[in-house]
């Protein structure tokens, strides 16, 4: 009876639709299934091994109080047979959580390469350097603009200077030039102060926070950058991952056309041909499933380091661009642009703190992925 309740399971988990799986489920949660599904041909096998044992301890029992030889050879015979059905139920034991793991970990890669794409287009659509460019150069304002082309008109035309293209667009130097032209232009005092007023938190906050929004901007770049190779990492693992089943295709054409069942097939085709081989040759086709299970426990180390990484670089930007002093003073002047920016920061750090969270993968976990030994054996 217990054979045929593992065998119902084991029917009903590999040969369901693969979108009847936890597809859109969240990592964590796939590995849980693992785990759950693990213990339970766990708990199969360790009863048909407790069940063998006992058997050859009676046997053992019958030996030392039998007499005729006849006797003693039919238990040696019955003993041997048990040490061979022992033998058998690990391989198969050993083939059926083969299964579980390396089709948990399609899975795995499947939701991990949408996590991905997802960062991709996250950082794609965060503000570009133009965008930084403007909040932080007073030349982008039109205010200031309309300070230096009035300072222009007012200028002397015998002792101004104009500015090259280049150093037109220095934050630095174009400020100076225009504080010189306010202190030698024919303006009043009183149209100084005025023009000055309404420039004053546009220069303060720019001058104070240029540095700091550019900080933002490569390091957020440094952080693209970072996420295409853990997205070149994790198409280079799926075609290893899936070579020795003898899937072709790679990561993005498999996503694209939705090829997930064709994994399936082969891996289920693959482990099927297992009981065709045995001694070093089954060993080392159970090596060649095993192995790449290794890799993906390496990349969601890799992983989980680069989703904390980015976390706490948008935690730093968060307090970078909460750190000017003037806020409140000169709030009705900021830009639009800065408190979008801050928006976009504070959604990025939900992101990473739900969306695109670490993977929890504990010491047990990691060496039931691995090797299937189990806790509960």
């Amino acid at each position: 009876m217990r054979r045929i309740v593992s065998f119902l399971f084991l029917f009903l988990y590999f040969h369901v639709p693969a979108s009847a799986h936890s597809t859109d489920t969240e990592i964590n949660a796939v590995i849980d299934e693992m785990y759950l599904e693990i213990k339970i041909v766990s708990d199969h096998y360790q009863k048909q091994y407790k069940e063998a044992h006992n058997k050859i301890d009676k046997l053992n029992q019958d030996m030392m109080v039998a007499v005729l030889i006849e006797d003693k050879v039919s238990i040696l015979i019955l003993k041997d047979n048990l040490r061979e059905e022992l033998i058998r139920l690990k391989e198969e034991e050993m083939k059926d959580l083969s299964k579980i793991r390396y089709l948990k970990g399609v899975q795995i890669i499947r939701l991990l390469y949408e996590k991905i794409l997802s960062l991709d287009h996250h950082f794609a659509s965060v503000r570009t350097f133009s965008e930084i460019n403007k909040i932080g150069n007073p030349n982008q304002y039109p205010e200031y603009e309309k300070l230096k082309d009035l300072l222009k008109n007012k200028k002397d035309k015998k002792t101004g200077v104009d500015l090259t293209s280049i150093l037109g667009t220095n934050t630095i130097v174009s400020v100076v030039q225009t504080f010189s032209n306010m202190m030698v232009s024919s303006l009043s005092k009183e149209e100084k102060e005025k023009e000055l007023a309404n420039i004053e938190c546009i220069l303060d906050f720019t001058l104070r926070m240029q540095n700091d929004l550019n900080t933002i901007y490569f390091e957020t770049a440094y952080l693209q950058n970072s996420n295409d190779k853990m997205k070149d990492d994790l198409e280079k693992l799926f075609i290893d991952y899936t070579k020795p089943i003898g899937y072709a295709s790679s990561l993005e054409t498999c996503r694209t056309t939705d090829d997930w069942e064709s994994i399936r097939l082969k891996t289920v085709t693959y482990l099927a041909g297992l009981k065709e081989k045995n001694g070093p040759e089954l060993y080392s086709s159970q090596v060649n499933i095993v192995f790449p299970i290794d890799r993906l426990l390496q990349y969601i180390t890799q992983y989980n380091s680069f989703i904390d990484q980015g976390g706490k670089f948008y935690e730093k930007f968060k307090i970078i661009l909460n750190s000017y002093e003037n806020q409140k003073q000169c709030e009705t002047k900021l830009p639009l642009e800065y408190k979008k920016l801050k928006d976009d920061i504070d959604v990025a750090i939900v992101k990473f703190n739900v969306a695109y969270k670490p993977i929890e993968v504990n010491g047990s976990k990691m060496k039931e992925i691995l090797y299937g030994i189990s806790e509960f054996d």
